[in-house]
């Protein structure tokens, strides 16, 4: 197969063909037919992920169709059209048995602890538990677009923020996962304000249904601005880009009683971020993290893009080849694109 691999961490990435890989007993192999660039796999590249071992085929964010079928599979056949939440679970933890897959206890991550979909075909264990079955009218690449960007977005705002209409959402980084939000949090007829440092993502941001917009660069104080425009704070803000100083600025910019998600990624040296705690002691704010999102909690996502309410199609930005994406891999620090890069010509 086709794929894009790197034998050392910040080294350039190349494309070669690798050995096809073949599906376990409760597994799957898929041929890939879309997938996502995220700043995780950047992430991964420069070695913040202690789950990867070299040399790696990255890749987290994808949808395909099923070409080999383990022995043990019952619920799923070749052909089946199907995606993968990023996060994994075993089928067999106390978290798995609950229904809270996203925080196995021995997940696996396709682009992280196992080889991921910069390639041709990806294997997927466990299958019956982590596959989703999509819907024929749904695009592969819209498909792929949901990966770690929309669905993460969507258990952040709707199950971990408990986002309700008429109540401030603030959204900071307008990323994928911040654009993601934003109309998610307009689905649920919040009003929305998005925080950034580029106007195009901002202006992005107010089509997709913000109904306000900061450029952090231009203001003193985020959180006072934010407050000043909500009218007292928001009721729920995410930190969709991950840095301590936007982890900060969320937290403070909340009212009181307010809830904090954390989704962006607090890695290397931005692992240990400080924190307002007085003021979480103080007004009894809410700090949660969200990481993914389970596979039978897609079907409420999925229902509202079959209705129209949701339209993560409209976040596609570039669709790009395996080597495209090698050069654009190690560019993913700089935030230059706005939407989601898809990888679906494997050339």
């Amino acid at each position: 197969m086709r794929a894009l691999y790197f034998e050392r961490f910040g080294e350039a990435p190349k494309v070669a063909t690798l050995q096809d890989p073949t599906p376990s007993d409760d597994g799957v192999v898929i041929k890939v037919e879309a997938t996502g660039l995220c700043r995780s796999d950047w992430h991964g590249w420069m070695g913040h992920d202690p789950d990867i071992a070299l040399p790696h085929v990255p890749g987290h964010e994808f949808a395909g169709v099923i070409t080999a079928v383990g022995r043990d599979v019952r619920r799923f056949r070749s052909g089946d059209r199907v995606t993968v939440p990023f996060v994994s679970g075993c089928g067999r933890c106390q978290e798995c048995r609950s229904g809270n897959q996203q925080v196995c206890e021995a997940q696996f991550q396709p682009g992280f602890t196992h080889w991921g979909s910069f390639a041709e075909y990806v294997a997927i264990d466990h299958a019956d538990g982590n596959l989703v079955r999509l819907p024929e009218s749904m695009s592969y690449a819209t498909a792929a677009s949901l990966g770690c960007r929309f669905a993460t977005s969507f258990r952040a705002v709707v199950d971990q923020g408990r986002l309700k209409g008429g109540e401030w959402l603030a959204l900071h980084g307008c990323g994928g996962v911040g654009l993601s939000a934003i109309m998610i949090g307009r689905a649920l007829g919040a009003r929305i304000i998005a925080i950034d440092i580029a106007e195009d993502k901002l202006a992005l941001a107010r089509t997709l249904g913000a109904e306000a917009a900061i450029n952090s660069r231009e203001v003193v104080d985020v959180a006072e601005a934010v407050r000043e425009v909500t009218g007292g704070g928001a009721h729920v803000s995410v930190d969709a880009l991950g840095h301590p100083q936007t982890c900060c600025n969320s937290i403070s910019n909340l009212r009181r009683r307010g809830r904090h998600v954390q989704v962006g990624l607090m890695l290397a040296d931005h692992a240990m971020p400080q924190i307002p705690m007085a003021r979480v002691i103080a007004h009894e704010l809410e700090i949660y993290g969200s990481h993914g999102m389970q596979a039978w909690r897609y079907d409420a996502m999925l229902a509202m893009i079959e209705a129209g309410t949701l339209s993560p199609d409209r976040l596609i930005g570039r669709h790009i080849s395996l080597s495209e994406a090698a050069e654009a891999l190690p560019a993913m620090d700089s935030f230059r694109d706005s939407g989601i890069s898809i990888i679906d010509r494997f050339e």
